[in-house]
Order: C-alpha cells, then sequence, then structure tokens
C-alpha cells in the first residue's frame, strides 16, 4: 500500500502553451512559477503550498485530441473554500465561455469547465462532513441549484 496524502500537481499536454497559461491565469488566477515560452509552464495556485500546482507542456497546434471514450483522464478537481467561490468560479467560467455543467453529488457541489484544449476540470465545494449523511457512501449524480445551496451554506464560513 502506497500511504498517498493528497494529490500534489497535474500536467497537461496542451497545443499552445501561452494561450493555456493565459486561460488558466484568467480563470483560476494562477501565478507562473517558471516558463519556457512556446514549451513549457509551471504554475501555483494562490495560497497554495505546492511548488507548482500545474504544469502545461505543448505538444504543437496540430496535436489530435483523444477521441470520446478512450482511455485517459477524463478531467481534474480543484476544491475552493466556500460556496460562494463556486458562485464565483460559475460566473468566471461563464464569462470565458468555459462552463461545461454542474452537479450535485450529495458531499459536494460542483462545476465542469473546459480549457482551450478541451482538458475539462472540475471546481468542488465540499459540504461540511456534518451534512454527508445519506451520502455517506454513495455518489450520486443530481443537478445543482446553486441559489438553494448559497442559501444553505452561504456566509457560515464552512469549510
Amino acid at each position: 500500500m502506497i500511504p498517498v496524502r493528497r494529490l500534489n500537481h497535474a500536467v497537461l499536454y496542451v497545443r499552445d502553451v501561452d494561450r493555456s497559461v493565459a486561460f488558466y491565469r484568467e480563470a483560476f488566477g494562477f501565478e507562473v512559477v517558471e516558463q519556457v515560452p512556446g514549451r513549457a509552464a509551471f504554475l501555483r495556485a494562490a495560497g497554495s503550498g505546492n511548488h507548482h500546482d500545474l504544469g502545461l507542456f505543448a505538444v504543437g497546434p496540430t496535436a489530435p485530441s483523444p477521441p470520446p471514450g478512450s482511455v485517459g483522464l477524463y478531467h481534474l478537481a480543484w476544491q475552493v473554500d466556500t460556496i460562494e467561490d463556486l458562485a464565483g468560479a460559475a460566473a468566471t467560467l461563464r464569462e470565458l465561455g468555459a462552463l461545461a455543467g454542474a452537479s450535485d453529488h450529495g458531499t459536494s457541489k460542483s462545476l465542469y469547465g473546459v480549457d482551450p484544449d478541451g482538458n475539462e476540470f472540475e471546481i468542488m465545494y465540499l459540504v461540511p462532513r456534518s451534512d454527508w449523511d445519506a451520502y455517506e457512501g454513495r455518489a450520486p449524480v443530481m443537478s445543482l441549484d446553486l441559489d438553494r445551496e448559497l442559501a444553505r451554506y452561504g456566509s457560515r464560513g464552512e469549510r
């Protein structure tokens, strides 16, 4: 058994590193730790204790996307601290034309987006453990009513 604690960083192949850096900076406020223009970049989320949270490597403008349903990474998930942060993320993703969906998983409330290369990511708010109740051993996919969740978890400082 390997005793992992958490995911430290993810690395993505992208067609255009500079375009992807611009997207992740605008969408998430990531800072560039190091960049080799046109080839690679390492980005860190605000407040992160990691050296970098996301690596990007260019594979060229004509690189094909994997066909739907092929083996490989489905999405990355980043957690926000508050339900208000999730609502703000929804607005940002809408502005960028990158919001692809939303789900209520009982224990978490999630938004789904896509970057300029079609890589999917999730932004999620983890509800307080005391509210997991019937969802403790389940992983449902239900419609997200963000206004209802803002009324329930907003301004409570829940993390």
